[in-house]
């Protein structure tokens, strides 16, 4: 039996990172259907969501670092917690004046919060499983950021729709990230059991 195997506070990291993409995909996709179902018709419910979804992922980023051995040990995160609530405050501002300004922030922050993301799961990948899509997911974001930043230059005007696609995407990465640890760790008591 490895050592992974008996490390307790590994275990119970990686049982609190399972637990924390089923969390984190599970609200973006409610964000995704609120954006759809009541956001593309509201301008106010619409700008309460995309007010949410960065001060969310602040709040997210800030509980997974605690959880995680603390910010101190978990920078990229703690950096990711003050681009998102900037983010937020930003997105308040350019509500004021046009979506496409709302729209260049988010591109901004996708960049940002995506690398961040990256990094995180950079380091985190010789503890724990499932980072190839946490490493997905913060390229994409990325990739999507200047795209989002390319379209709030053009003269269409954006909607709530443009980011509940990008929301989506992130929601899917999420929970194949929770299902992969899952798997892991259902084969992780199956040899357990084979072993004694």
């Amino acid at each position: 039996m490895s050592h992974y195997q008996l490390d307790p506070v590994r275990t119970d990291r990686e049982q609190w990172l399972k637990q924390y993409y089923f969390i984190r995909a599970a609200f973006s996709v409610a964000w995704v259907i609120a954006a759809f179902a009541v956001g593309a018709s509201s301008p106010v419910i619409a700008g309460a969501l995309l007010v949410l979804y960065p001060s969310w992922d602040a709040a997210a980023n800030f509980v997974d670092g605690l959880r995680s051995g603390g910010l101190t040990q978990n920078r990229t995160q703690a950096l990711n917690v003050v681009v998102s609530l900037a983010t937020t405050v930003a997105v308040l501002v350019a509500l004021q004046m046009s979506m496409n300004l709302v729209l260049g922030v988010f591109g901004a922050w996708a960049i940002l919060s995506g690398l961040l993301q990256l990094g995180t799961a950079i380091r985190r990948w010789k503890s724990f499983g499932a980072q190839w899509a946490m490493v997905l997911s913060g390229g994409q974001s990325a990739l999507a950021g200047g795209f989002f930043i390319f379209q709030a230059t053009t003269p269409m005007s954006p909607t709530i729709a443009d980011v509940a696609g990008y929301a989506a995407v992130g929601a899917v990465y999420f929970l194949v990230s929770a299902v992969w640890l899952t798997v892991s760790a259902w084969r992780q008591r199956a040899r357990r059991a084979q072993l004694g």
